[in-house]
């Protein structure tokens, strides 16, 4: 299911704000066995970004209803990847990412987010799964407000080839993302139904 986007009028804000509660009214509803999705991720992860022994892939803490992806950070570590956590950097308004393996200790951060310790060591992604909360075919991403990862990810283009992949349920795709000048397109989206490529 497809849901259409609320019009884009002159308050960019009010737009975004609107679509979040969409989508978490939406999120509220689904069942336990949609839920449960995460490990569907794995196997569509590696069938569509085939990565590499030795690459290092940052995830997220599932939070809220974000769709669970420990599980393909558990297979991302097994086969070999490097895995990481983002940490908020509040007064640079940015992110960085320091390694993380399951068992590894999480700390409570900014905004409720279960982040490294900060003795784990900083390093640098070449691909990153992004959660959000809607997402479009235009490779345009709805996060929380913050703007966290799009200043990361435009830091990280300018000196690092990578791939920026959102994770969500197949229900968070919408129509038309409402999308302002400093929002940052993403290459593809990982589902529990497959993955959605975006063309450059």
């Amino acid at each position: 299911m497809v849901i259409t986007a609320y019009p884009i009028v002159n308050n960019l804000i009010i737009d975004k704000i609107n679509m979040r509660k969409q989508i978490f009214r939406l999120l509220e509803r689904l069942s336990a066995e949609a839920m449960g999705a995460g490990h569907k991720l794995v196997i569509n992860l590696f069938e569509a970004l085939s990565p590499c022994s030795g690459m290092v892939v940052s995830g997220y803490w599932p939070m809220r209803y974000e769709i669970n992806l420990l599980p393909c950070l558990n297979a991302l570590c097994s086969y070999g990847c490097r895995t990481a956590l983002p940490v908020i950097l509040p007064d640079e308004h940015v992110l960085i990412f320091r390694a993380w393996a399951p068992g590894d200790q999480l700390v409570k951060g900014l905004y409720g987010t279960l982040e490294p310790s900060h003795e784990a060591e900083v390093v640098y992604p070449t691909l990153l799964l992004v959660p959000l909360v809607a997402f479009d075919r235009s490779g345009n991403r709805l996060g929380y407000g913050g703007g966290y990862y799009d200043k990361t990810l435009v830091s990280l283009r300018e000196w690092l080839t990578i791939q920026a992949i959102g994770v969500a349920y197949a229900v968070q795709e919408v129509d038309c993302v409402p999308v302002g000048a400093h929002d940052v397109m993403l290459n593809g989206f990982l589902t529990e139904n497959g993955f959605i490529e975006i063309s450059e």
